[in-house]
């Protein structure tokens, strides 16, 4: 059985540190905490579970401070999480088995990290992250902000997901402002930073700069797919707000020049004809939606609902509005059957069993 350390940086997480220690403690081998300047009872919590605590003054780079925990690390593998991380039991059931029967020759384990959560609870956005890093084989976390270890060696993809529970906003100026002061010191932002960036942006509603940083990105040719694509996403959101909807179509076909149809585009396709009451159109991208087939692997960014009931939802109210009830309904009954708790197939049931 392989070993583990869990190499955790904190800072003023009084709130969730012992809620995510508690669900991990048990099964990693050693626990190492960064702490970058908490003023708060960070390091008592800590504590509790460990007496491998470091300082490490905060200098504006995560991908320092994450080395800096992977230096202190005696064991077999790597493992981080942030102070809002947990794993669910049926992921630390997933974990222990992965330990059992990891083969020592796997660099990186790949593992899930769920991000986003509709009201009941469910996933809407997921994507994988290197979870396990094998200790002493050369990688090393690179990137002052959206920090990032390039996989090497032999990868595995595990079952066990790690799930993003936050209790309290973050600081929203934190990610940006690190850019523009590297940016303002000089520094070439390569591809994949260049990319963040410009989410950043986006995120600030600053559409013209956002739309300008993508672009160029684009225009380099030095993207990995899964970026581009996303990429070609934002464009169209910034041209939607920019008030240029057609440009913004234009972005949207064009991740189709990177790769086979995802289904996340396929859906933004369809909204956009739907928004504009073009329903036959609208069907079309949401059928094409449901025919692509979700493949986690690739590493992008995936949102669940595009897969299933998205599609079949909107799809419903196409119908509806093209005056075939019949197919309305059928499409009902399959989002339903995705969500079956789910407010709007729940309305739009009693709608279509309502006496005409």
């Amino acid at each position: 059985m392989v070993s583990v350390s869990l190499c955790m940086i904190v800072k003023n997480e009084e709130d969730v540190l012992e809620r995510c220690l508690n669900s991990v403690s048990d099964l990693v081998d050693e626990i190492v905490i960064v702490d970058t300047g908490s003023t708060d009872r960070t390091r008592e919590i800590a504590a509790r579970f460990t007496r491998l605590i470091f300082d490490f003054p905060w200098r504006d780079d995560f991908a320092a401070a994450r080395n800096e925990s992977f230096a202190h690390a005696s064991m077999d593998y790597c493992m981080w999480l942030d102070a809002d991380d947990v794993l669910l039991e049926a992921d630390r059931a997933a974990f222990r088995e992965l330990k059992q029967s990891l083969d020592p020759a796997v660099s990186v384990v790949m593992a899930p990290y769920h991000t986003g959560f509709d009201q009941s609870g469910r996933v809407t956005f997921s994507y994988r992250r290197e979870r396990l890093i094998k200790n002493h084989a050369g990688m090393s976390w690179g990137g002052a902000v959206h920090e990032a270890i390039a996989p090497a060696g032999r990868i595995h993809y595990a079952d066990f997901a790690v799930t993003h529970r936050k209790t309290r906003p973050s600081d929203p100026d934190r990610n940006l402002r690190i850019y523009q002061a590297q940016l303002d010191a000089g520094k070439t932002l390569e591809p994949r930073h260049q990319f963040y960036y410009g989410r950043e942006l986006y995120y600030h509603q600053r559409w013209e700069e956002a739309l300008t940083v993508f672009e160029d990105f684009l225009a380099e040719g030095r993207g990995w797919v899964e970026n581009n694509i996303d990429a070609c996403c934002h464009c169209a959101y910034c041209r939607e707000q920019l008030n240029q909807p057609e440009a913004a179509l234009a972005a949207l076909l064009r991740t189709f020049s990177y790769d086979r149809p995802r289904a996340e585009a396929c859906c933004e396709l369809g909204r956009w004809f739907f928004q504009r009451e073009r329903y036959s159109q609208a069907a079309y991208w949401y059928t094409l939606a449901l025919t692509c087939p979700r493949d986690d692997r690739r590493g992008g960014f995936v949102s669940p609902d595009c897969y299933g009931y998205l599609p079949c939802i909107q799809l419903c109210v196409c119908y509806s509005r093209l005056g075939d009830q019949k197919r309305a309904e059928a499409f009902n009954e399959l989002a339903a059957a995705c969500k079956p708790d789910d407010p709007a197939a729940l309305h739009n049931r009693a709608y279509f069993q309502t006496p005409a």
